[in-house]
């Protein structure tokens, strides 16, 4: 089971970002990934310092050896899908060859708004979504890609250099079980799922099998991840503080992603872990907000993740 760390990169400097993510990758971290968010999340208004996603992996690319790096995930919504596979190409080459690019239709109005972006319905981001990941998929194959959308096109574009992987990996985000799923089958190299329990990932994986078996595909070809909140302490104590702290923080929004969290002690933990590796996932990300605990991360790097992987 690959285990991950899914930054969220606002509320904290440059300088410790980078020494966050140098310090898990020798950890020997198996996946990290920032967000494509402009304010914070959840929403407070643009009143948190908050980092762009694409400048922020250049650095996370170069700064690390040994994980798979991503973004879960990229709003098809901010970039043009093809300006969008030429920077996965570049990170790549950037990385070395551990990139994977994650699209999604998005969610967070508000910052959409401020920075004065339109923010179509959900059906048109959708169908965005849709021809982003046509022309994305093209571009990252062999080859020029020529496609005339209602949202986006291209004429004959070539991606130049090519990635370093011989085929770059991409992620489709969500839950939708009427769009997102179908379109994971069709498309994607992996999908992931934020914040929801290990009972809802298996059924949803589920919805993803039917969804692949549809077009005749092996269902066993999509990789499965799933993020959680991180809401762990190196004793009870600490735990109780850190749910405590994690309610404030998320306030109205908890309820939404609560079922999704891990949460208390390390041996409470990998129990916990355990349950979503039994519903089919992949890989677990462990999202990160600051301010954490530096001891409860320590106890997940030193703890949990060994226990994990000794019991693979």
């Amino acid at each position: 089971m690959q285990l991950g760390v899914h930054i969220g990169q606002q509320n904290m400097g440059m300088d410790d970002l980078r020494s966050l993510w140098k310090k898990l990758d020798t950890a020997g971290t198996d996946w990290i990934s920032v967000w494509d968010h402009l304010y914070e999340a959840p929403p407070a208004g643009g009143t948190i310092d908050h980092f762009e996603a694409v400048s922020t992996l250049g650095a996370l690319c170069a700064d690390t050896t040994h994980a798979r790096i991503g973004c879960l995930v990229f709003y098809v919504g901010y970039r043009n899908p093809a300006l969008l596979a030429k920077t996965a190409a570049t990170l790549d080459h950037i990385s070395g060859g551990r990139f994977e690019l994650g699209i999604g239709a998005g969610w967070h109005e508000w910052e959409a708004r401020a920075f004065g972006y339109d923010f179509p319905s959900l059906k048109n981001r959708f169908e965005m979504l849709t021809e982003a990941a046509e022309i994305i998929t093209n571009m990252l194959g062999d080859g020029r890609t020529t496609f005339d959308g209602d949202h986006f096109r291209t004429d004959d574009v070539a991606n130049l250099p090519s990635s370093v992987q011989p085929k770059l990996p991409v992620w489709i985000g969500g839950i939708g079980e009427k769009k997102t799923l179908p379109l994971a089958a069709r498309y994607a190299d992996g999908w992931n799922a934020a914040y929801i329990s290990p009972d809802e990932f298996a059924r949803l994986g589920g919805v993803l099998d039917a969804a692949c078996r549809a077009i005749d595909r092996d269902p066993a070809t999509i990789r499965r991840t799933i993020n959680v909140q991180f809401v762990v302490g190196a004793d009870q104590s600490e735990a109780d503080r850190a749910l405590a702290d994690t309610q404030e923080f998320w306030g109205a929004m908890w309820p939404r992603v609560c079922d999704g969290a891990l949460i208390g002690t390390p041996d409470q933990v990998v129990e916990q872990v355990e349950a979503y590796r039994a519903a089919g996932a992949d890989g677990l990300n462990i999202a990160l907000r600051a301010p954490w605990s530096d001891s409860a991360l320590g106890a997940w790097l030193e703890t949990v993740v060994p226990t994990i992987r000794s019991a693979s």
